[in-house]
């Protein structure tokens, strides 16, 4: 039996980071996250190897959540972040 897609949760921003190198994709989610209603989800475009592990450690030191992160048929990573305040 194959696997079914994951189900994608709507976003209220994409940011698209990607061929940028870290910290930008972080620098460019934390001037943006205050554009987004609270509980509102945010899509980072990254494939820069360092942002799938430093935007969801950039979460848990900011209190927002890291929803998942879903690999893109391109390469690189769509990094979903909820504001939590």
């Amino acid at each position: 039996m194959e696997n079914p897609a994951p189900v994608i949760p709507e976003t209220a921003l994409t940011i698209d980071a990607l061929g940028r190198k870290c910290p930008i994709p972080i620098i460019m989610l934390a001037e943006r996250v205050g554009e987004v209603p609270m509980g509102a989800v945010i899509s980072v475009l990254a494939d820069d190897p360092a942002a799938f592990t430093d935007i969801p450690a950039w979460c848990r030191l900011k209190s927002h959540e890291h929803v998942d992160s879903y690999e893109l048929p391109q390469g690189g990573w769509a990094i979903h972040v909820r504001r939590k305040y």
